[in-house]
């Protein structure tokens, strides 16, 4: 009984502990690559240029092909063996093995098989750059639930301390040393407090929410995150220069990758295009045989009278007639061989060369190269226009980032002040020199700027990370 009460115990620990498991940053990054549908379609179009490039190998494999058929015939039908019409029925089988191999089509396999591997280059690249973009938005979603989670904390405390004034100025008031709307006024400070306290849980929730979402995880009641050991790391990022981050962000970025790719794409479909001006050389082989149930007919000499006498013709202008000693023949049905005599006796090869010559074709094949001609010339532009928005994406996640730092440094420059302010503030509160309404104000004005420190705070983290995955940190490697 105490084992298995004993077990049970450890089942519901386990669900328990599993109810409350909270999620990393690298956790949620993971299981975001894993599971992101977007991910997953990108994986498909990897595993379909694996067959376009199975396609493009198997070019270079010379073709083999059998064929074979069955057929009763019943009536007047020419006998497959001999090729004689005859009125019956029989049974006819039928068999062919053709074999072929390209010797030159211009380059084209070559050709296929180079822009298969371009391909399935350009579709890794995709899939890279799409996880980068999967897991920065998973960060600044994480990021976000953090810094909602960062000012709860703010009002709690702050709470705290309204909280404990309330008790203090109830003891003043009652001592007759405050008027009462002191304490009316530290009563309204307080619930206001607890609206703002109700209002960033909602938002921690809802911030939660969208998180779980993002990674298709459904049990948004249990669904937490560690909300602990997340600080601003700098690993030298910010003292690079602009023209460090921005060269190689041209070497590492994938949409640079991608559009390389494109222009090699369109610069070998140019050249497949053209090997359709070029002669086709093929060579084939083929075997086939055959077989028939059906009866044939046989001449034979009679043995006993071998030979017969008859006129053959005339002697020319005297008409005397020409006699001849001809075999004297006999015609006898025979039954058919067997199967496996007839498909030796019946088989035939074929082997030869073909040449295919493009002559004229309704200007299919020049249209062609002319479209593959533009699509090159479209994907240079495209390729340079790629190059202007990552400089003009790069110049602005620096500025943000600069523009971050200098607005965190000031924040904190702020809370220093306002904190000042306050305990200012509170120790005049505390001994009657101030009214309880100046003082809801410096607190209120104290609790700004822990809020503002927290968001600046994030949002330097948040636009640092962008800054290193311009510079080539993977994703899944950004320090937080």
């Amino acid at each position: 009984m105490k084992k298995s009460t004993l077990i049970v115990l450890l089942f519901f620990g386990v669900i328990a502990q599993a109810q409350h498991k909270k999620w990393t940053l690298k956790e949620c990054v993971e299981h975001a690559l894993e599971n992101n549908i977007s991910v997953k379609q990108s994986e498909l179009d990897i595993e379909l240029a694996d067959v376009d490039q199975l396609t493009a190998k198997g070019n270079f494999i010379p073709s083999l092909n059998a064929s074979g058929g069955v057929s009763e015939n019943t009536g007047l039908s020419f006998n497959p063996v001999t090729n004689n019409a005859q009125t019956t029925t029989f049974l006819s089988v039928s068999g062919r093995i053709n074999v072929g191999y390209t010797l030159f089509d211009g380059l084209r396999n070559f050709r296929q098989l180079q822009r298969a591997d371009i391909s399935k280059l350009a579709s890794q690249y995709r899939l890279d750059k799409m996880k980068d973009d999967i897991s920065l938005f998973v960060a600044n979603n994480y990021l976000q639930v953090i810094l909602n989670k960062a000012n709860l904390a703010v009002f709690k405390s702050q709470n705290q301390v309204t909280k404990e004034q309330i008790q203090r100025t109830q003891e003043l008031v009652d001592a007759g040393s405050l008027p009462r709307g002191d304490l009316l006024e530290i009563k309204a400070t307080d619930a206001s407090e607890q609206r703002s306290i109700i209002d960033a849980e909602n938002s921690i929730q809802i911030s939660l929410i969208s998180l779980a979402q993002l990674l298709l995880i459904k049990d948004y009641e249990n669904f937490d995150i560690e909300d602990e050991g997340y600080d601003i790391v700098d690993d030298g990022i910010s003292d690079k220069s602009i023209s460090e981050i921005l060269t190689k962000a041209k070497e590492t970025r994938s949409e640079i990758k991608i559009a390389e790719q494109n222009v090699a794409l369109a610069s070998k479909d140019l050249q497949i295009a053209k090997s359709a001006n070029y002669p086709t050389l093929s060579a084939f082989f083929s075997y086939d045989t055959r077989f028939t149930d059906a009866t044939s007919f046989d001449q034979r000499i009679d043995s006993e009278n071998p030979t017969i006498t008859q006129q053959i013709g005339v002697v020319e202008g005297t008409g005397q007639p020409v006699i001849g000693e001809l075999p004297n023949t006999y015609a006898v049905e025979v039954g058919a061989d067997s199967f496996v005599d007839q498909l030796y006796l019946n088989d035939g090869i074929a082997y030869g060369f073909q040449l295919n010559i493009p002559i004229l074709n309704g200007f299919s094949t020049k249209g062609s190269i002319q479209r593959s001609k533009i699509n090159l010339e479209r994907s240079k532009f495209e390729l340079e226009q790629t190059e202007l928005d990552l400089e003009s994406t790069v110049y602005q996640a620096y500025v943000d980032a600069k523009g971050a730092l200098k607005s965190y440094e000031a924040a904190e420059s702020a809370l220093e002040s306002q904190q000042l302010a306050y305990d200012y503030a509170k120790e005049r509160y505390d001994v009657g020199l101030t009214n309880a309404f100046d003082f809801s104000q410096s607190k209120l004005r104290f609790d700004n700027a822990n809020i503002e420190l927290n968001r600046a705070k994030y949002d330097y983290i948040f636009k640092l990370k962008v800054l290193e995955l311009y510079f080539g940190v993977p994703a899944t490697e950004l320090k937080f």
